[in-house]
């Protein structure tokens, strides 16, 4: 059996709040409505302008449609690598010198996993992200490929690639709050 995910937690850390899709049916989501849903927050900013003062990084959110269901790319990370081992995480990684977001997505996604570029479609952009642990801010980016693609994970960065219903990840949410001196 494999090493459980662990995720590191400040003392003091507490429930969040109800996901903002907690009144949505989490059945039937597809890639069309996840596209219509990505037009609601705004267009796809494939260079965003942002203050990265720690690691920019990048990753790619891959879905597929297979029985009338998003299903979305996961892959858990190698128990060879420095930081973040054995933990779920979509395909991607930090930006090399003079590279996009964009860019990096799509790199790393094929480096990790041996997804190819031109048979993803991005369908938009996430707010970015940071991370605590590695003052990394992440940007994320929607694609869609369209069929279940043929995926090989690279052993030295992937322990496993899988994937999952996007309405049943939606299902497990949990949101925490966390405080922080300053």
């Amino acid at each position: 059996m494999p090493a459980p995910q662990e995720i590191p937690r400040p003392p003091g850390a507490r429930p969040g709040g109800a996901p903002p899709w907690h009144d949505e049916p989490l059945v039937g989501v597809t890639i069309p409505r996840v596209r219509a849903a990505l037009r609601t927050v705004g267009p796809a900013d494939p260079m965003p302008a942002l203050p990265y003062d720690g690691s920019p990084a990048a990753v790619l959110v891959a879905l597929f449609e297979e029985d009338g269901e998003a299903r979305v790319v996961l892959t858990r990370r190698s128990p060879n690598l420095r930081t973040h081992t054995h933990q779920v995480s979509f395909p991607g990684g930090r930006l090399d010198t003079d590279e996009s977001p964009l860019d990096a997505a799509l790199r790393e996604a094929s480096e990790e996993v041996g997804l190819d570029p031109s048979v993803v479609e991005i369908l938009g952009q996430l707010p970015p992200l940071s991370t605590l642990s590695r003052n990394a801010h992440i940007t994320p980016f929607v694609g869609a490929i369209g069929k279940r693609p043929s995926l090989s994970p690279n052993p030295l960065e992937v322990e496993h690639v899988f994937d999952v219903a996007l309405a049943d990840l939606a299902a497990v949410y949990e949101q925490e709050r966390w405080d922080f001196p300053g």
